[in-house]
């Protein structure tokens, strides 16, 4: 997924959170945080009573009673509006990835349910044009180089280059083929070579992007047990200040006083733990969101909280400590040579001049190919290659008809600043 850095204050996610905000006002939903509930209680309380005076013309204190409703009507929409802010920048996430699932096209080959189809087009990619959407359990799509896979699936026919790295950030390509343990595909990745026939394995709504879409969304967000303890002192806090400023009352008036409820109100308040409680949701919900402008994406708050406890980090190489960028754009061959491409199938590319055959590509298959002109390779080829993959490079094999000739080794280059990143790492106690 890539990153697009938004500011937190974009006019979208404002006018959102103050919507959410409103709607947020819902009793049933301020019930989740007990400490903003009484606040709001109190509001409701405060206002009525007013409207009540105003109503029997008998108001009392007018202007001090109408700043304490402003303040105490703030103080619940401000804790929403934290809250909705925090989820604003998730959301615009989810806008994000919900726009690139929608707007990608499938070619459907066949039905699941069998029904017709207007075909259009012939040979194995007969068929028609649908939205990503619209594609069910069961249907076989064609996607064709550089085509995006419009969802999760299995491949049945075909073997192709996959380039996976929007969805696991490996920039290498895999490949992906029918039968054994590598013919699964993502939605959202892309055929960068050949063609597939993918049959969907997802219902509509549960697939991959989808699944993120949900966890950026915060849907899924679960309550940390940090927050659960915290959420119940805090509750236990309000009661008890609760019942202590329900004492006064009766106290004031048996020494002769009298307390106006909006002062008890605000009294309230300002005792119980309002800051903490109005924005301990919009905590764990920003932390989160620090964790996706990164491009991680955590379950939950449980998932937040567990990473302190890490001792051991495990890193894939490719694009996350080097640049992965290791891509030759185009081979512009002379007159006489012939451009042989990359294939999934050959694991190979290369030149035909005239007589000559020069391929380069994996070890396996250039040493198959040069066996099957009853050449054997050299001996020292097998210590060469393994030397270089013990490295971390990888080993390509060159060969001109049945003779190798050597070993390209393809390395990547290490991102500035690692070496003080991994210090940094063991510095907290992380291996």
């Amino acid at each position: 997924m890539a990153r697009q850095d938004r500011s937190l204050w974009q006019p979208d996610i404002v006018r959102g959170a103050v919507r959410d905000a409103l709607r947020k006002l819902d009793p049933r939903v301020m019930a989740r945080n007990p400490v903003m509930f009484v606040v709001e209680a109190g509001s409701a309380l405060v206002t009525v009573l007013f409207v009540a005076d105003l109503v029997r013309r008998a108001p009392h204190e007018v202007l001090l009673q109408v700043q304490l409703i402003v303040w105490l009507w703030f103080t619940v929409v401000f804790a929403n509006f934290a809250e909705a802010m925090a989820e604003g920048r998730g959301k615009a996430q989810a806008a994000t990835l919900r726009q690139m699932r929608t707007t990608t096209t499938a070619r459907r080959v066949r039905r699941a349910d069998g029904r017709a189809m207007s075909i259009d087009g012939g040979g194995r990619d007969a068929g028609e044009d649908v939205p990503a959407t619209e594609l069910r359990r069961g249907d076989v799509v064609y996607v064709a180089a550089g085509g995006l896979v419009p969802a999760d699936g299995e491949v049945v026919e075909g073997v192709a280059s996959v380039d996976e790295s929007a969805i696991t950030g490996e920039s290498a390509p895999v490949v992906r083929e029918a039968g054994g343990d590598r013919s699964a595909v993502t939605g959202g990745t892309r055929v960068v070579s050949d063609w597939l026939l993918i049959e969907i394995r997802q219902e509509p709504g549960a697939g991959f992007v989808d699944r993120m879409i949900a966890l950026v969304e915060g849907a899924s967000r679960q309550k940390t047990p940090n927050e659960i303890a915290l959420t119940i002192l805090l509750a236990g806090l309000t009661l008890i200040f609760l019942v202590a400023v329900g004492t006064l009352e009766p106290m004031a008036r048996y020494f002769g006083g009298r307390l106006g409820v909006a002062s008890l109100v605000a009294l309230l308040v300002c005792l119980i733990p309002t800051t903490i409680g109005g924005l301990l949701s919009a905590i764990g919900i920003a932390g989160m969101d620090r964790l996706v402008q990164k491009n991680v994406l955590a379950t939950s708050g449980r998932a937040v909280e567990a990473a302190g406890d890490i001792d051991v980090l495990m890193l894939d190489k490719t694009g996350t400590i080097t640049y992965g960028n290791r891509q030759a754009a185009e081979l512009q061959p002379l007159p006489g040579a012939t451009f042989v491409p990359f294939s999934a199938r050959t694991r190979m590319s290369g030149v035909d001049a005239g007589e000559r055959s020069i391929r380069k590509g994996a070890s396996d298959t250039v040493v198959a190919l040069v066996r099957a002109g009853g050449v054997e390779p050299p001996a020292d080829l097998a210590g060469l290659v393994d030397a270089i993959a013990q490295a971390g490079g990888t080993p390509l094999v060159v060969a001109d008809g049945t003779r190798t000739l050597g070993v390209v080794y393809l390395k990547d280059t290490v991102k500035p600043g690692m070496s003080e990143r991994f210090e940094r790492l063991r510095a907290m106690g992380i291996k």
